[in-house]
């Protein structure tokens, strides 16, 4: 064999190594183009994005109990505490010190008193009078004595978010004094405290469930199917001395759903958010588990791919509703108008309230409903698509859906009844769909989270017991 005849076979070789193949031995992955310039933001974008990230910010900081930390779940309203809320915002504590929002020193103080009232919090069995049981916390607490409100759930996630956001806190507050010092110790402490393998799953183990109940027990779900719970599992595997075996996160995967969907192959799930929350605190560039170097890509990857079909499917807009495009895009876990029934030119369309509405192959809710996070939560992924949709709906509808503390939840154009005639727009934050806003558009800019969670060996720990290797990790 000559030279010339060998060079294709070797250039066939090495595409298939880089990129994998499916089960036909077709590689996977295109070869990325680094000839053109990555796409950045003009002037006018960038100023937008500055006052975005600062309006943002507002809810976490303004909003938030300064004594225990506790940040509401939506406002305005009276409305108990979101412990991912919580996570969020500790989270964006530190965008806020980078950015000059707040100092070091105030953010330090108020990350404190979160993490301590965290770790000095009751815990037990009752019903009532705690904050949590073996070192989860309830869904929603109070947001003055942080005790659990009505009857939630001991949530698995929730408590992954908080803790996903005490860890940056622990990493990014590195300096020798008195106040820093204590944040590291006790984020140690309400880290290591959780029973991860009390909450493993009694009917399909080793998966985690989704949570327990003082009242019922066990929730009866396990974590499945690619979604948020990709740091669930890395902060279980990621704990010191954790029994609970990488087994978990192949048991996890197994679960996955790889589909074409409007033109990009990925593993599916419906709505954005579970493509992006992982993402907000692990950097998922160019490192791979088993899964993903089989299918010859990386979670980012995945992300951007879900992200663009879900803007292809508005664009498509198979129920046309009111207002979809390229611009006007993002089903996500959000708010919306309620529970009825409406009429669209002779056609009966059902509408939702809180709702986790998505587009995939898997299933999709959509009710004309579109979630400004949808878009910000993914501005990593796709940063022209994304940062241009949001700021064409800041210019386009203004103040009917941006207000002192960005984006109000959602929006739907479609309906319109007599005293809405351009359409409902939410009158809420939510703090859960706040936080990816302001933390994936900083994530996008300076890669800020990133590079700090990176830092962190018990994230270290998880993502190389779950079997990644490549890129930063390799390092």
């Amino acid at each position: 064999m000559n030279i010339k005849t060998l060079l294709p076979v070797l250039g066939l070789a090495l595409l298939v190594a880089f990129a994998g193949c499916d089960d036909n031995g077709r590689p996977l992955m295109e070869v990325p183009n680094d000839e053109d310039p990555p796409w950045q933001p003009d002037e006018e974008q960038e100023a937008f994005l500055d006052m975005l990230q600062e309006d943002t910010f507002a809810y976490f900081w303004e909003r938030a109990n300064p004594d225990n930390g506790m940040i509401p779940d939506r406002a305005p309203g009276n409305s108990a505490a979101s412990i991912a809320a919580v996570g969020f915002g500790l989270t964006t504590y530190i965008v806020g010190v980078e950015r000059g929002y707040v100092s070091r020193q105030a953010a330090a103080e108020r990350t404190l008193n979160t993490v301590r009232f965290f770790w000095e919090a009751p815990q037990g069995e009752e019903p009532g009078g705690t904050a949590g049981h073996r070192g989860f916390f309830y869904h929603f607490l109070n947001m003055d004595d942080g005790l659990r409100a009505g009857q939630n759930e001991l949530s698995t996630i929730d408590t992954a978010l908080l803790l996903a956001g005490m860890l940056t806190s622990q990493s990014y507050f590195d300096q020798d004094t008195p106040v820093e010092n204590e944040i590291r110790e006790l984020v140690d402490s309400v880290y290591t405290r959780v029973d991860w393998e009390w909450m493993e799953s009694r009917s399909s183990p080793p998966l985690i469930g989704h949570g327990w109940f003082p009242e019922e027990g066990m929730i009866p779900h396990d974590w499945t199917g690619y979604d948020e719970a990709m740091i669930l599992y890395i902060l279980a595997l990621g704990k010191p001395d954790s029994s609970v075996e990488p087994e978990a996160w192949d048991a996890y995967t197994e679960t996955y759903s790889w589909i074409d969907y409007y033109g990009y192959e990925h593993v599916n799930a419906s709505p954005l958010f579970l493509h992006q929350y992982s993402h907000m605190f692990v950097d998922f560039r160019d490192i791979q588990d088993s899964y993903m170097r089989h299918r010859g890509i990386d979670y980012f990857e995945n992300s951007r791919r879900a992200t663009l079909s879900q803007r292809e499917y508005a664009i498509d807009n198979p129920n046309e509703w009111i207002g979809y495009d390229e611009h006007i895009w993002g089903l996500t876990a959000c708010d919306g108008p309620g529970e009825f029934t409406i009429s669209v030119d002779g056609d009966q369309r059902e509408l939702f309230g809180y709702r986790a509405r998505g587009a995939s192959a898997l299933y999709v809710v959509d009710d004309g409903t579109i979630a400004p996070t949808a878009i910000g939560g993914s501005v990593p992924f796709a940063p022209e698509e994304t940062i241009t949709s949001l700021h064409h709906m800041y210019k386009e509808h203004g103040e009917r859906i941006y207000r002192d503390q960005g984006f109000r939840d959602s929006f739907n154009l479609t309906f319109r009844p007599s005293q809405l005639p351009d359409g409902w727009v939410n009158s809420q934050y939510l703090g859960i769909d706040q936080g990816p806003i302001l933390i994936q558009i900083e994530n996008f800019r300076s890669g800020l989270i990133w590079e700090i969670m990176r830092e962190n060996e018990h994230i270290r720990r998880g993502l190389e017991r779950a079997g990644f290797t490549g890129g930063w990790l390799d390092d």
